[in-house]
């Protein structure tokens, strides 16, 4: 951490404490921006800052992940990587010394529900930008040998990620187990066999059924006059397309009423990965603010409640932590740790205590305090440059949410009482029976003790997918 990012962290969290309501209302307030709507749906949001000459974007794309065909999951993280490998006239080798050569960075990436691209270059560039970006969203090359090359490289990643990196891996069975059909649950990035499964065409029909112009929204923040960089950008996008397909309603996702688990059998294992969730709630929930006080003491900081049992006391763990992933109609809270294959237990025990508590009301006013004092000296920190306040400005939009989602949340966090608190731990965070519990693990020795958890379905870390196969309940 940098000394000035330091600075600036220990000064809000001093302000928050010492004079909290002044510090709530005022600690952040989003800049003056300009919306346009082009005539084929394509959404401008321009934030003129003038402190560094740099310019940034995020363009976002609805569809993701959801959108893929049911067969061929993964197609949209496939098509995010493809953009990046050329664009317009320029093969992958030229695009990326056009964009190095300048100093400038563009990158791509899908998730369940949009795929994203963003960059920056320095405000001389701005030219140059758009027609990069123009190039990127509309005339991605798409070649057929770069294909073949990152589909390979991704199966690989997985495949790499089972062997050494299985942590990464537990949300990614947990939400196929807690969503199943549901679209929230597909795999962003694939699984071995869908990704095998998908060929080049297939990426190239995604692309003309679920990009364009109506799907997309650019969100642009840095050092630009806003009327000149509005006529580029009206320019570049006047005249594309919209997508051919419509997007998918996606209806909202149902909580599991008991408790359940799947065991991912490793046999070489000597340490077990878990995650539990459940079903929770969207990004416009209007208890963002106390949710987000009572996660921070649960799981969501070092001193937290799951890390102090699972590490700090106990020793079962080098890490313990809680959080919500929310999404436009629902999403999960869940809880992730690891230990070591003979204290699985032990430590999935101690975690299901600690959140019984959590439910008993083991939050008092003095660690309600504390946790908003947290949030409050974290939250600005993440409102600071150009990007990130492009990437808001399209978060915003793609949701559905005005500015007091920004402007408004430190005075909601300085209005979160403790009934309050405690009224969002049981409406909304599942208690310890109410939860898909996920074990990474090796199966000869953990399987007997986690049978008392609930029904437990089995499947192997070799297996080429994320869900089990029907009718595998041993």
């Amino acid at each position: 951490m940098s000394s000035l990012r330091r600075f600036l962290l220990v000064t809000a969290s001093l302000c928050s404490m010492l004079a909290l309501p002044a510090f709530a209302s005022s600690a952040v307030k989003t800049p003056n921006f300009e919306k346009v709507k082009l005539a084929n749906g394509t959404t401008l949001l321009l934030m003129e800052r003038h402190d560094v000459p740099l310019i940034a974007f995020t363009a976002i794309i609805r569809g993701g992940a959801l959108t893929d065909p049911e067969d061929r999951l993964g197609t949209a993280n496939l098509l995010a990587g493809l953009l990046e490998k050329g664009a317009g006239a320029r093969d992958a080798n030229a695009f990326a010394e056009t964009v190095a050569s300048v100093g400038g960075s563009i990158s791509a990436g899908a998730s369940t529900e949009s795929i994203s691209v963003s960059g920056s270059f320095l405000a001389r560039d701005q030219k140059l930008m758009v027609e990069l970006l123009a190039d990127v969203l509309q005339r991605p090359r798409l070649e057929q040998s770069q294909f073949q090359a990152l589909r390979g490289r991704y199966i690989e990643f997985i495949r790499a990620a089972k062997d050494s990196n299985r942590s990464s891996l537990t949300s990614i069975y947990g939400a196929a187990s807690l969503f199943g059909a549901h679209p929230y649950g597909r795999p962003v990035g694939g699984s071995e066999a869908s990704l095998a499964a998908i060929e080049h065409a297939d990426v190239q029909r995604y692309y003309q059924d679920h990009v364009g112009a109506d799907r997309v929204i650019i969100a642009v923040a840095g050092d630009f006059k806003t009327a000149q960089l509005k006529s580029l950008l009206s320019r570049a996008f006047a005249n594309w397309r919209k997508a051919g397909q419509p997007l998918p309603s996606v209806p909202q996702p149902t909580r599991i009423a008991s408790r359940r688990v799947l065991l991912i059998d490793a046999p070489d294992a000597v340490q077990s990965y878990f995650w539990a969730g459940n079903v929770s709630v969207a990004k416009n929930d209007p208890r963002r603010a106390p949710l987000d006080i009572v996660n921070t003491l649960f799981g969501g900081r070092f001193t937290s409640m799951l890390n102090t049992e699972l590490r700090i006391k106990s020793g079962l763990s080098y890490g313990a932590s809680s959080g919500f992933d929310r999404m436009a109609e629902g999403g999960s809270w869940e809880l992730r740790s690891f230990t070591r294959t003979e204290k699985t237990i032990e430590a999935i025990d101690l975690a299901f205590a600690t959140l019984d508590r959590l439910h008993d009301g083991a939050i008092d006013e003095t660690q309600l305090q504390s946790a908003r004092s947290y949030v409050l000296g974290q939250y600005p920190l993440g409102l600071e440059t150009a990007s990130q306040w492009a990437s808001q400005l399209a978060t915003l939009e793609f949701y559905g949410l005005d500015r007091s989602y920004i402007d408004d949340y430190g005075t909601a966090l300085a209005a979160v009482q403790l009934d309050a608190a405690k009224d969002a731990v049981a409406a909304v965070i599942p208690p310890s029976e109410r939860l898909m519990l996920v074990v990474i693990g090796k199966a000869e020795a953990i399987r007997d003790g986690l049978r008392k958890y609930g029904p437990l379905t089995e499947m192997k870390l070799s297996d080429p997918q994320f869900h089990p196969a029907p009718g595998v309940n041993p």
